[in-house]
């Protein structure tokens, strides 16, 4: 997923997407534990889109929070 994607996304379709992330990175650790994923770099870009969409979340909210003084 691009930043540019996850910047254009609302807020709640921020939150969806995080929650279906986090649901796939706990299967995608079941697999690659019993050896049955073929490609583990799926578990690093799954983990870095979290990691993206948490800190547009953030961001958000720092600027919320500024923009109230």
């Amino acid at each position: 997923m691009k930043a540019k994607q996850v910047f254009e996304m609302t807020d709640v379709e921020l939150a969806n997407k995080l929650n279906e992330l986090k649901s796939e990175l706990f299967f995608l650790r079941f697999k690659h534990a019993t050896n049955q994923l073929s490609n583990p770099k799926v578990l690093t870009e799954t983990r870095r889109d979290i990691a993206r969409i948490k800190t547009v979340i953030r961001q958000r909210e720092i600027s919320r929070k500024n923009g109230e003084k």
